[in-house]
């Protein structure tokens, strides 16, 4: 079994910053791609950046230029460090990972989820 456990999540006036952070944990023989997701209350859960095997990201276009994401596949971690951050930023951060364990088993996982509140 495999646990991702966030962390970061918070209250910040609109133009701070956060870093959030993702640590996965369990029987990983490797992990092929991590990413975020958020869900605003009321609405569907939507892709905010992806990595893959470290170094090709993906962005919302919402997030573009405001988050990066980055990876450090030594510790299993994940990290969103996101700026600029606007109230329409405001949502539930949920870390995600498609990982392939020890028994060659390939699953995706998510995380419990951490808020980002965003204040005007």
């Amino acid at each position: 079994q495999v646990q991702l456990v966030e962390s970061g999540g918070g209250l910040v006036q609109a133009g701070g910053s956060l870093r959030l952070s993702c640590v996965a944990s369990g029987s990983i023989f490797t992990i092929n791609a991590m990413g975020w997701y958020r869900q605003a209350p009321g609405k569907q859960r939507e892709l905010v950046a992806t990595v893959i095997n470290g170094d090709s990201t993906n962005y919302a276009d919402s997030v573009k230029g405001r988050f990066t994401i980055s990876r450090d596949n030594a510790k299993n971690t994940v990290y969103l460090q996101m700026n600029s951050l606007k109230p329409e930023d405001t949502a539930v951060y949920y870390c995600n990972a498609d990982v392939i364990a020890t028994s060659c088993r390939r699953s995706n996982y998510w995380g419990q989820g951490t808020q980002v509140t965003v204040s005007s």
